[in-house]
């Protein structure tokens, strides 16, 4: 995801010897350490994502399937579904699948994802948010029914029944 080496420009020690922890973010001139944790940045990018208009859900087809069973079975909803997060000390990447409503302009919905995904991790956490990489999975037609097992939609040359 990172794709160079270390974002945080520098590997901070504490003592000089013991690296500090990845997702450690340090406030100069305050006492202590503030940690905060990769499901914190995963769950607040899953939660902006979802608020932009035109994004039907998050994830790809397997993590679409897990979440239907997860809903059939009364379980919460997975607001990180679909949400890949690296945290460093003072910086974090995020990788977002999601799926697209039809009719929308997905570079525009892409944008808009990735706009409200580092305002919210930012001003949420203080991280600095290096890079959003969307991965638009699918495009929800209104009306077809996902959960419907009898769909054998010809254009997706595969059999879902």
């Amino acid at each position: 995801m990172w794709g160079r080496a270390g974002r945080d420009g520098t590997a901070a020690r504490r003592g000089g010897s013991e690296p500090m922890a990845e997702n450690t973010t340090q406030s100069n001139g305050q006492r202590g350490t503030t940690t905060i944790a990769d499901a914190v940045v995963a769950k607040t990018a899953g939660i902006a994502a979802r608020e932009v208009r035109g994004v039907h859900a998050l994830g790809g087809t397997a993590s679409q399937m897990m979440g239907a069973v997860r809903k059939r079975v009364g379980a919460s909803e997975d607001v990180t579904q679909g949400v890949s997060v690296e945290v460093g000390q003072t910086q974090t990447a995020i990788d977002l699948s999601i799926v697209v409503d039809y009719g929308e302009a997905i570079h525009k919905v892409a944008q808009s994802v990735r706009n409200n995904v580092i305002q919210a991790v930012e001003r949420t956490t203080g991280l600095e948010v290096v890079e959003v990489n969307i991965t638009v999975t699918d495009v929800y037609l209104e009306g077809s029914d996902e959960d419907d097992d009898t769909d054998k939609s010809p254009s997706s040359g595969r059999n879902l029944g």
